[in-house]
């Protein structure tokens, strides 16, 4: 399909390489669009990722999936939206956007939903495609609360975390890097989520496994042990911005340890202190609608703040708003 000067194809098998070659020069992508990643649970989603090339040059691509009459940005993945090139000017997105919901409307799709990319992952800011949601008359319909830390400046630390830590020294405890996710997915993470939110990880353990072998730089595995016994741990997802805590988890039965209190010390003073931000990712239940007020509180009593993470939906008609915004 063609609108205007460009291309949109929808993404094939083929386009391998050429997407992940875009992916590592994009300029607000992280390895999440990487097509190792997205396809651990390709099983569980209809791709219908598009690729939109000026002439033979890929200039942007959609990471999405399909349901019915909607097209997703990525539903299995945290964030997804546009992802372009340094060099596309904020009027070449517009166009580009254009594009998109044109080939959407023409294809039976009538409604289009982009979970954005926090900026904290961009390498470069990479907004316009928020203004553009806004020229095409999207709706927010999500907003979530991302607990950050910008570690380029100082962040002081509440005086309960400062006593954890100190129980946590007190206790001997030991913090180890692992390359097998195992022990924290088996002993902690899996049993917590269960007896919390009759819920499971959103990866299984084979899954984490896997693409830990795709990206060992990426996925990250902090365990904290008591005398060899496993009693915390967190899962990094590692960008070349900013450290991100997939999962948080830790033993019940050992509360007074001070176990995670002094393992995110050791991650945000030691570990990833060179990092841009640390994202201890959201709080919120129910589409955003609802804040788990202690674990903001935690995750703000180590100087961290918040950004948000916003949700749209826009329909594919509203291509028609993008024809006269140039002047």
């Amino acid at each position: 399909m063609e609108s205007n000067k460009y291309t949109i194809k929808k993404y094939d098998k083929t386009d391998f390489k050429i997407w992940n070659d875009f992916i590592a020069q994009a300029k607000n992508a992280t390895f999440l669009f990487h097509r190792d990643f997205m396809e651990y649970h390709q099983d569980r989603f209809k791709d219908y990722s598009l690729m939109v090339f000026e002439g033979e040059k890929l200039v942007a691509v959609l990471p999405a999936n399909r349901v019915e009459d909607t097209v997703y940005s990525h539903q299995g993945l945290t964030y997804g939206s546009l992802v372009y090139r340094e060099t596309l000017k904020l009027s070449c997105v517009i166009d580009v956007f254009k594009s998109i919901l044109c080939f959407l409307n023409e294809n039976a799709i009538q409604k289009l939903q982009l979970k954005l990319i926090p900026i904290i992952y961009h390498q470069k800011p990479a907004e316009e495609i928020n203004y553009t949601l806004f020229l095409a008359n999207a709706r927010l319909i999500r907003r979530d609360s991302l607990s950050v830390l910008d570690l380029s400046q100082k962040n002081k630390i509440s005086k309960i975390r400062k006593r954890g830590i100190q129980k946590a020294v007190a206790n001997q405890l030991i913090i180890k890097e692992e390359n097998d996710f195992e022990l924290f997915w088996n002993e902690i993470l899996i049993p917590n989520l269960s007896k919390k939110h009759n819920a499971v990880p959103v990866h299984s353990l084979e899954e984490i496994n896997s693409l830990k072998k795709f990206f060992p730089k990426n996925i990250r595995q902090f365990n904290v042990y008591k005398e060899g016994t496993i009693v915390g741990g967190t899962t990094i997802f590692e960008t070349s911005t900013t450290a991100h805590c997939q999962y948080i988890s830790k033993n019940e039965k050992e509360e007074n340890l001070g176990s995670l209190d002094f393992l995110f010390q050791y991650l945000i003073e030691e570990k990833f202190a060179k990092k841009r931000f640390f994202d201890f990712g959201i709080s919120n239940e129910n589409q955003g609608k609802h804040l788990n007020k202690g674990l903001s509180y935690w995750k703000e009593s180590f100087g961290a703040s918040t950004i948000v993470h916003d949700f749209y939906e826009v329909e594919t008609s509203n291509y028609s708003l993008l024809n006269n915004v140039l002047i």
